[in-house]
């Protein structure tokens, strides 16, 4: 592996920073977070690294540049980490069948993180990160801004600016 390698983000970078967003606490501990998110510590302490070179945390690594982030996914989440409805599943809500969306777009179609555990069927959008439905299953405020995130990465036009707005109240 060369090192500029070490440096490229991965998508659980924007998990772990969306969790530092819901928890707003600069005093975090990185075992605590790795129990939060289900991930090792040594894939927070990669991901700490990764989102501190592109600028995304400051003050050594212990706050979010929220305006950095938010423009990030704004701009660059859908191409970065794309993705499309795929089979019918059990799972976890996500984009508009998610709140707050699920309140301001009605639609009968439902999104879902696959998940054995979930209690609706829907089409299957892949999760940025393996263990997200379980690690929103403790946290509702990190299953919104996840769930807003996927509307960006997967939602039509109205969708995501819906989203997009949802999203800047909350993270900048």
């Amino acid at each position: 592996m060369n090192k500029s390698s070490l440096h490229q983000m991965k998508p659980q970078d924007v998990i772990v920073l969306a969790k530092l967003i819901a928890i707003d606490n600069t005093d975090y501990i990185q075992i605590e977070l790795a129990e939060m998110l289900y991930m090792s510590q040594s894939e927070i302490s990669s991901s700490i690294s990764r989102s501190s070179y592109a600028g995304l945390l400051i003050n050594k690594g212990k706050e979010v540049n929220r305006k950095l982030f938010f423009n990030f996914i704004k701009y660059g989440l859908a191409v970065v980490f794309p993705q499309h409805p795929g089979a019918i599943v059990r799972g976890t809500v996500t984009a508009h069948s998610a709140p707050p969306l699920n309140m301001e777009i009605v639609s009968e179609e439902k999104y879902v993180w696959p998940y054995a555990k979930g209690r609706v069927r829907g089409q299957s959008i892949t999760p940025l990160y393996t263990t997200v439905p379980k690690a929103v299953a403790l946290d509702p405020y990190l299953h919104e801004l996840l769930a807003l995130m996927d509307a960006v990465r997967v939602g039509r036009a109205r969708e995501k600016n819906i989203a997009l707005e949802f999203l800047e109240q909350r993270i900048c």
